[in-house]
């Protein structure tokens, strides 16, 4: 079941059942993709068309913002709670870790998914992390770190890069690379790296993590005004649709 927000269509699911699909996701022989939007990524696809395009073609797309699910609130079927792909990825960690599958890491600055290579398999020991790249490279380094993955063939490709250049840099290259699921995280090599820390649990539960980054990033205020914004459209669109359906 399917949750339109801004014509972005987001997945109603829960973090359990998001697991499961991954899971069956790496039984097939094709290149699942996962996308994890929140409020600034459905925004930006309102001036991307493009964007919203690569979204929507995404085998997984969860709602990875306590924005969303308040979003869906108006909609028809509403979002249970929020499925954080870091979270979700750590769940995924956790049921392949001798299973035998691979994972590689794509992005970050140099140096920090070696360091989240190193920390991911000392949490969760017997994960296989076949290989990892930053993410600064020009068309020659990228020919070589997609000519690697090739080579190395990890069942998980994770992306970690800005949107929207990381759902693009996904969706280019779908077909090139060999994995079963490939997923576009962000930041989440800054957490398995250990340079960015975590909201605690609790404030992780209530939906408050925006709140952590903010008081650890000031600057980040700027972008906490686009919440507002974006529940605002979600509500006009919603008004609009209602009274297009009950107009005589």
């Amino acid at each position: 079941m399917k949750t339109e927000i801004l014509g972005v269509k987001i997945d109603a699911v829960t973090e359990s059942e998001a697991l499961d699909r991954l899971l069956g996701f790496l039984e097939e022989e094709k290149n699942h993709l996962l996308f994890t939007p929140n409020p600034e990524m459905i925004l930006e696809a309102q001036k991307d068309r493009e964007f919203m395009n690569i979204l929507n073609r995404g085998d997984l797309v969860v709602p990875d913002g306590i924005g969303v699910v308040l979003a869906s609130r108006l909609m028809k079927n509403k979002i249970k709670k929020r499925v954080a792909g870091c979270d979700l990825v750590y769940s995924l960690f956790d049921k392949i870790k001798e299973t035998g599958r691979t994972v590689y890491f794509f992005g970050g600055a140099p140096g920090v998914a070696e360091l989240a290579k190193t920390n991911m398999e000392k949490k969760f020991p017997g994960l296989k992390i076949a290989g990892c790249a930053d993410g600064y490279f020009d068309k020659k380094k990228e020919r070589e770190i997609i000519k690697e993955i090739r080579a190395l063939k990890p069942d998980v490709l994770l992306v970690f890069s800005s949107f929207p250049k990381q759902e693009k840099w996904i969706f280019e290259n779908r077909n090139r690379v060999p994995a079963r699921l490939t997923a576009g995280l962000g930041g989440s090599v800054d957490i398995m790296a250990g340079t960015v820390k975590r909201a605690p649990p609790a404030m992780r539960a209530v939906g408050l993590e925006w709140l952590w980054r903010l008081m650890l990033q000031p600057k980040r205020i700027t972008r906490m005004y686009k919440l507002p914004s974006f529940l605002l459209k979600v509500f006009i669109a919603r008004f609009n649709n209602y009274a297009n359906v009950t107009k005589p």
